[in-house]
Parts: structure tokens; sequence; C-alpha cells
């Protein structure tokens, strides 16, 4: 994947993850040239503040969720975006305050 499609210097912004969308299938970490993506399982402390829907999707795929442990390195290209098939990530400016049910917690 060609690196130079970054928009934004590194770190402006940085991938949200909405808990309550994502299901882990790993497209966002297969098509991001920063390696900002990790998969991995969602803590049982997250998984209390999801919806019921995020619950049950949740459960449905064994709570395996993508994580953001280099967001940092994010220069903002939204391959992610566009590859993400639940529409769980969107690109926010470092620092702002994303939603209540999104993330970027480290696994």
């Amino acid at each position: 994947m060609d690196v130079h499609c970054a928009k934004q210097p590194r770190g402006r912004f940085v991938p949200v993850i909405d808990r309550n969308r994502c299901e882990g299938k790993g497209g966002c970490m297969a098509v991001c040239p920063f390696n900002v993506f990790t998969l991995g399982k969602l803590p049982p402390e997250q998984r209390r503040a999801l919806s019921l829907f995020g619950k049950l999707r949740g459960m449905a795929h064994g709570w395996e969720q993508a994580f953001t442990p280099n967001a940092q390195a994010c220069e903002a290209c939204g391959h992610c975006v566009s590859a993400c098939p639940e529409r769980a990530i969107t690109l926010v400016r470092a620092g702002q305050n994303p939603s209540r049910h999104a993330s970027t917690a480290v696994d």
C-alpha cells in the first residue's frame, strides 16, 4: 500500500472506534499503511457500557474488536473508514472528545 496517501500530519487526527458497531473483522488492520490497529477482546469493564445492540453484537463475535494502540501514527488517509463494513471508525482531531460509545483504548 502506498504510504504517500497521507492527508494530514501524523497524529493530528486519530481513528475512533464505535464499540457498539465493531465486529473485529480486521479490515482496518489490513488496509492501514501506518500499523495503527490491532485486534483483541473487548475487556469486560468496557462491555458494560455498551447498548443492548452492542452487547448482542459483541457476544455474537466473541467480543473481538479493533483497537488503536498506535493511534498517534495515523495520517488520516481514511482507508480504515472505507474498509470497515460496520462503519465503526471515524477520524477525529486528536484531543477532541469522541462520543461516549467510542474508544481508542489500547488492548
